[in-house]
């Protein structure tokens, strides 16, 4: 290896890795360049390349079904949603449902006779039945001919649709089989190279089966290595903590594997490449493919590769860096396989810049660019993968008359392109060929297609009759030079995801070096936690009070502009002082590194949102009236307000109740909880710095006793608490005990009995890999953590199954430890009663966990129910709970747990539309989550708090909250009372 060479490149990595577009954009501009000789060559073969690809269109009814049922149409998204599902669904009463709502809503009359194919006008005239059989209703003439004895038919014939498809995408069941494929005709002259693929890995035992998958492949492609195919090999199939924060777990392991199965292929002698992953897993990958790469007992061995994605910044310092590993490397150029995970991703951490580029145009500039740079490398084979006949075209041209590289594409798409090329030119091609059972590779491929199926793709411009061939052959490097190299207007950078509010910041710990930095820091002693004792006297209280009364006619006399310029300068202190501010939530209330991040960031948040919604709401309003007559209507603060706070959120839920009380001329008394007070004494600390008069803002920590004399005090105009359901009453009840005083709000957020609902069309990898975020992260303590997993009958077993080998792999330990997962529970009584209700639960415990030998750990714990009526109470700890319905019981189901009477969170899971449909109706929740995790509510776009005895609302985040803090005061002024209405007498229309 050289080693100068590519420590440089790896540096030129981290240096772009979320650098400015632009300024990535410039060389590579230069780079991938034609000149006009050059590009009227170029044009001239894509054209023709062009002619072949929409040939390959017309022939065989697969190529035209698909091109009838275009990826963007609303059509060819049902279809492909259809068999991402269908295939594992068990039983016919899901599967019935999942038909119905996939073909029910598209207009398949509208594509009768359309296409030039018998074949596939027959099959539309079958998805028009289907539809009427499914989705017409009991009423309807053809349904009622028909009667459900049709039901079964079209479930066979939707089932045999989707093993068609399968086929489409998937080369074989088998590696035999699809060995035997490519030997047929239609893949004459073409080589392959055999994924094993399926999900990603999420136990122990899903690893080791994709192991041995690749080993027994890499044997069976062996037996013949004249044909000329590969192995692909992906490394998040192999390990299923492939995480940059397991760095120390996985890559030791994973290098391992790569290198057993190198060796494996070497002595085959056929090739391996490592396919690519997200970008947070690119340096990691680097290191497993350069060690594997440097071991002896591979040299003279010219069959290891890897993948490099265009669409990341950091391709070209990748391909350097591999030009300059101690042997050669086949390099296996694609455009991109996780583009908009990859962008959301970034936005929903608060990142810098994007890792990737967010115009279509750039990332074939970057290919481009990169693909000359493989081409002219020397100690790269090139392997370009494309369906873009004018990236086809210009690398030929680039590479004259060169055939020392070849051209990849994937099975069952780019149909045409390559024949001509491979049996009558001499290229040579390979495919890209996933093999595997159709319901799991199936369901994988097909959401790739649909998370990178853009319109701007060359695919589906392709398809669109709309557009001329001179628009399909567009020079991208022109598009990017128009534009400066600008990002995509409608992808903001996460800085300004929220408009004129600006977001949060937050931490890339997918950077090593960044995520060692935030170690150190949170580990940073934070000397007053040693003594561990904070608290007011409760006699104090009253004096409390009493200064935050006398503080409150200057404070809501102050501007609303004012006040909410100094919620925004604390926003910004909260962001300067991180580092601090994480250390203490990581020491006083043991929150991991993550949990400590997204505390800060929710504390900023809720700073900015709420000046915001003051600015936009507080403003007073003229309201209309007759002439002569001033209406207004002024939003006012109440007086002083008391905000108790709770442990789980001791910085983000103290300054959210707090910050929008002061921003709305309150002044506030807030008690933290008494496990945390050091957070919230920092946090007011900053308030005060930021500009908040200290008597408008004091601090009192305490225990209950503060709490009751806080809440009792009648000079007290308003309550905000978050905390027990049980705590909440007595408050409410205290706020009533005293006849003379006046009726005050009480705002409340409690608790819930929080359940998923997951029905059989749900992926199941994906459930698991949410159940687990919603149920143990943050050790369970967090008010929306699930607490009933609810699994339709018919996938319950396998679901468990999964669920119990992803809990083997969470770590228990130290939260300030990158690596922990699950953290101590927050105080000796909180560990007691969950400890003691694990040994004598309602039901069976399925799975649970060795927890450290000191330590508040509870393990994570997963409780069999009988029935969703046996949880009766929140369990506020990592302890799961799992019950089963049986399939057509969705709404009763929704039935049973609403009659729990919490109302906070709900979860789905499900591909059915319409079943989301049916839970957001009748669900009695404050916060319902479909298809994803159940924690988590980002200020300003999911308002957070429940209903029933999960709380009294308004929603904290939420475009409602702030008025919930003000008193409504309507002025009205007769302006005729001097004599003469000023505003008719100034009217020119005659009078006396």
């Amino acid at each position: 290896m050289t080693r100068d060479a590519t420590s440089s490149a790896r540096k030129t990595m981290a240096a772009q890795y979320r650098a400015a577009e632009p300024d990535i954009l410039k060389p590579l501009l230069a780079r991938a360049a034609l000149t006009p000789d050059s590009r009227a060559r170029v044009l001239g073969h894509a054209s023709g390349l062009l002619a072949d690809l929409r040939a390959a269109q017309n022939r065989g009814w697969v190529n035209q079904f698909l091109q009838e049922y275009r990826l963007n149409s609303s059509e060819g998204v049902a279809l492909l949603s259809l068999a991402e599902a269908f295939l594992r669904v068990p039983d016919p009463e899901t599967a019935d449902l999942l038909i119905a709502d996939k073909l029910g809503d598209a207009d398949w009359r509208a594509h009768t006779g359309e296409s030039n194919s018998s074949l596939v006008n027959i099959a539309t005239w079958g998805l028009v039945v289907g539809r009427v059989l499914v989705g017409e209703g009991e009423a309807g003439p053809l349904r009622r001919l028909i009667s459900r004895a049709g039901e079964p038919f079209v479930r066979q014939a939707v089932g045999a649709a989707m093993r068609m498809m399968g086929e489409i995408f998937v080369m074989g069941r088998t590696i035999d089989e699809a060995m035997a494929r490519m030997r047929k005709g239609e893949n004459k002259g073409f080589t392959a190279s055999f994924d094993m693929l399926g999900e990603a890995a999420r136990t122990v035992e899903d690893a080791a089966r994709y192991f041995n998958a690749y080993t027994d492949a890499i044997d069976a492609v062996g037996k013949d290595p004249v044909a000329g195919h590969s192995i692909s090999v992906k490394l998040s199939a192999l390990h299923p903590r492939y995480e940059v924060a397991q760095y120390d777990r996985c890559v030791p392991a994973l290098t391992g594997m790569l290198e057993a199965l190198a060796v494996q292929a070497a002595g085959k002698g056929i090739a391996l490449t490592v396919d690519a992953e997200e970008s947070e897993r690119l340096e990691m990958s680097l290191d497993i493919i350069g060690a594997v790469a440097s071991l002896p007992s591979l040299k003279g061995w010219d069959g290891f590769g890897m993948a490099v994605q265009a669409y990341g910044k950091r391709a070209r310092p990748v391909i350097d860096w591999a030009n300059n590993l101690d042997r050669l490397m086949n390099v296996r150029l694609v455009k991109g396989a996780y583009w908009d995970s990859e962008i959301k991703r970034t936005q929903v951490e608060g990142l810098a810049d994007y890792p990737l580029f967010t115009r279509k145009a750039a990332t074939d500039v970057s290919y481009l660019a990169v693909a000359r740079d493989m081409l002219d490398a020397k100690n790269i084979r090139p392997a370009f993968a494309s369906h873009n006949a004018l990236t086809v075209a210009t690398l030929m041209e680039w590479a004259g008359n060169t055939r020392d590289f070849e051209f990849q594409r994937l099975h069952g798409m780019g149909d045409g392109l390559y024949e001509r090329l491979v049996r009558e030119q001499g290229y040579h091609c390979r495919i890209y060929a996933p093999v595997g059972g159709h319901r799991d590779l199936l369901a994988y491929l097909v959401r790739r297609l649909l998370e990178n199926g853009a319109n701007s793709s060359f695919v589906h411009q392709l398809a669109d009759e709309r557009l001329s061939e001179d628009e399909i052959l567009a020079d991208p490097v022109e598009k990017i030079a128009a534009v400066g190299g600008a990002r995509h207007p409608s992808i903001p950078l996460p800085i300004d995801l929220f408009g004129d509010r600006k977001n949060s910041s937050g931490i890339d710990l997918s950077d090593r070096e960044v995520l060692a930095d935030t170690e150190r820091a949170v580990r940073e002693p934070y000397p007053d936690l040693i003594a561990k004792t904070i608290e007011m006297p409760v006699a104090k209280v009253g004096d409390a009070i009493a200064r935050a009364a006398a503080a409150f006619p200057g404070w809501s006399a102050t501007p609303v502009e004012q006040r909410a310029a100094i919620m925004e300068r604390l926003a910004d202190l909260l962001e300067s002082n991180r580092d601090e501010l994480m250390a203490i939530c990581v020491q006083e209330a043991f929150k991991t590194i993550p949990d400590a991040i997204g505390e800060v960031r929710e504390a900023a948040d809720f700073c900015r949102y709420y000046a915001q919604q003051a600015r936009a709401g507080l403003q007073p309003i003229e309201l209309p009236g007759p002439t002569g007559e001033r209406n207004t209507l002024h939003l006012d603060g109440r007086g002083v307000w008391a905000t108790i706070a709770p442990w789980n959120f001791p910085l983000a839920i103290f300054l959210g109740q707090t910050v929008a009380a002061l921003v709305t001329g309150n002044t506030v008394v807030a008690k933290p909880a008494p496990q945390t007070p050091f957070i919230a004494n920092r946090a007011v600390e900053l308030a005060h710095e930021a500009g908040i008069p200290k008597d408008a803002l004091i601090l009192v920590p305490g225990g209950p006793e503060a709490g009751a004399a806080l809440t009792a005090d009648p000079r007290v105009m308003g309550v905000a608490f978050t905390g027990s359901t049980a705590t909440a009453k007595k408050i409410a009840r205290s706020l009533l005990a005293d006849d003379d005083r006046p009726i005050v709000p009480l705002i409340a957020e409690t608790g819930g009995i929080n359940a998923m609902i997951v029905d059989s069309t749900a992926l199941p990898e994906q459930v698991v890999v949410d159940v687990v975020t919603s149920s143990f992260r943050s050790a369970g303590q967090r008010c929306s953590a699930l607490r009933l997993l609810l699994l339709q009958d018919d996938i319950a077993d396998g679901v468990i199954d999964m669920l119990n080998g992803a809990m083997e792999l969470l770590v228990l330990g130290d939260p300030a430890d990158p690596r922990t997962d699950v953290g101590p529970v927050i105080d000796q009584a909180a560990y007691d009663k969950l400890m003691a209700y694990r040994a004598a639960p309602k039901g069976k415990v399925l799975k649970t966990l060795d927890p450290p030998a000191s330590g508040l750990f509870v393990p994570p714990t997963l409780i069999r129910l009988d029935a969703v009526e046996d949880l009766t109470a929140e369990w506020f700890g990592p302890v799961l709970h799992v019950a089963t319905w049986p399939a057509g019981k969705l709404s009763e189901t929704i039935a049973r747990v609403n009659a729990k009477g919490y109302g906070l969170t709900m979860g789905l899971h499900s591909r059915i539309a319409r079943a989301g449909d049916v839970v957001e109706a009748e669900a009695a929740v404050g916060n319902l989550y479909v298809n994803r995790s159940m924690i988590g509510a980002v200020v300003g776009s999911q308002p957070f708090g429940g209903e029933g005895l999960s709380g009294t609302g308004p929603k904290a985040g939420g475009p409602h909250y702030l008025y919930r803090f003000v008193a409504e005061r309507a002025v009205s002024v007769d302006t005729t009372s001097a004599g003469g209405n000023a505003t008719l007498l100034s009217l020119d229309e005659g009078g006396i």
